[in-house]
């Protein structure tokens, strides 16, 4: 712990670095300031049934950091964001002249990122009108100036926070739409403790003290064991070998080396997890805001769905598609193979160019199963364990967990490679 706190008084020296890291807590300030600004014209007292009915709309309230409970101007978070950047990933595929921008660069990557930005807008504005519609119990007074004053303001809310995380990225530590999540779940901390306070009350009323005390060290096992999983899975990585033929270039020799090529078991990172969790929250959201206290089947279906084991299930399954899908976009077998061949490398026993790829594809393709089958259990398991102990809106969950750990390795990496720059020493050694 000494050495620590020795190594966090060595990155605050560094004055580069000390003026990223304060950046970063100012836009983290500012966001947790904007999350108790209300919007004008809507009461969130008369949500609250909507939260008492189960864990429906629990996670995305955790995401906002309780902004959306509070019908505040971040009440929509980042997720038009996130889904404008799913929804361009996938047209990077199908439609070639953004398969083509893609590949040209830092100019190409800044042409797709304005995309995403305008559809971030107007994703943002079409979610904004469904909570006004949808939410109509909480506006007090029903009009076009209302209409429009409440829309924009979760609109520009959205686009703030856009525009926040990438200011957090450019000048901060870490990805900011990332660090933004971060931050918002971590703000839910309270109402986590307050969550296991209540599991105990529950269960010492309804069976005994001892049983009470016995869940919740379970949930605190499971808790860290999913934790140091993560952090042990995100470290690990396949290393191919890798031979560079010796070459001579006038009077120099070069090549002859040996090395790796290192793919990390979860390559996509938290990326999968945020994807699905959008996509999740979806439907049981826009149900339970258009259905209202209707006692249909279908809406009845949707409202008790994040309860049961089908959605489990389902976001597991999805979790699994999207680090395929993620994997996929990252890491490309044939350039790694053709950029060896013009270098002279080869991995010994295998055959330059398309063995090789088809090659590093396999290896690929079984440490992706891994991860994947890996990020689907770590999702499903905290869901399995509330259904066992009744625990409502569990905090911690898979995809929270996943997250926190996912984005603070990935900042601490930035971090550690600030300073190992400037000889200090890191704190992942």
């Amino acid at each position: 712990m000494g050495s620590m706190f020795e190594t966090l008084r060595n990155a605050l020296k560094i004055r580069d670095l000390r003026k990223k890291v304060l950046f970063t807590i100012a836009m983290l300030l500012v966001f947790r300031i904007g999350s108790h600004i209300p919007v004008p014209g809507m009461d969130p007292t008369a949500i609250e049934n909507m939260f008492k009915q189960g864990a429906l709309f629990g996670f995305l309230d955790i995401v906002s950091g309780g902004a959306f409970k509070g019908l505040t101007i971040f009440a929509m978070s980042i997720t038009p964001y996130i889904n404008a950047s799913i929804i361009m990933q996938l047209l990077t595929i199908a439609i070639p002249r953004l398969e083509q921008l893609s590949k040209e660069g830092e100019e190409g990557r800044k042409i797709i990122g304005q995309y995403i930005r305008y559809g971030t807008v107007v994703l943002g504005f079409m979610q904004a009108v469904g909570y006004y519609v949808g939410l109509k119990g909480a506006v007090l007074d029903r009009g076009v100036l209302s209409f429009f004053t409440i829309t924009l303001t979760f609109t520009a809310g959205t686009a703030f926070l856009m525009w926040l995380g990438e200011q957090i990225t450019e000048y901060g530590i870490g990805n900011g739409i990332s660090i933004i999540i971060f931050a918002g779940i971590v703000s839910r901390a309270p109402s986590g403790l307050q969550a296991l306070q209540t599991t105990y009350v529950n269960a010492s009323s309804k069976y005994s003290p001892l049983i009470a005390v016995l869940q919740i060290v379970l949930i605190v096992a499971v808790f860290i064991a999913i934790v140091a999983a993560v952090v042990w899975v995100s470290q690990a990585e396949r290393r191919i070998p890798v031979q560079y033929a010796k070459r001579v270039v006038g009077r120099k020799m070069y090549g002859g080396q040996s090395t790796h090529i290192p793919i990390k078991v979860n390559l996509a990172g938290v990326i999968p997890i945020i994807f699905a969790m959008s996509i999740m929250m979806f439907p049981s959201t826009v149900v339970g805001i258009f259905a209202g206290n209707s006692s249909g089947a279908i809406a009845t279906f949707f409202k008790n769905w994040p309860q049961h084991i089908s959605y489990s299930i389902v976001n597991a399954l999805l979790v699994m598609f999207f680090t395929f899908f993620y994997t996929v976009i990252v890491f490309n077998p044939i350039e790694v193979a053709n950029t060896m061949k013009k270098n002279g490398g080869f991995i010994p026993g295998i055959r330059p160019g398309k063995p090789t790829s088809d090659y590093i594809a396999k290896v690929l393709n079984r440490i992706t199963w891994f991860g994947a089958l890996f990020l689907a259990l770590v999702t499903i398991l905290p869901s399995l364990l509330q259904y066992f102990t009744n625990m409502q809106n569990v905090w911690f969950g898979g995809t929270a967990v996943l997250i926190l750990v996912g984005v603070a390795m990935d900042t601490v990496k930035q971090i550690e490679s600030q300073m190992l720059m400037r000889h200090y020493k890191g704190f992942l050694e």
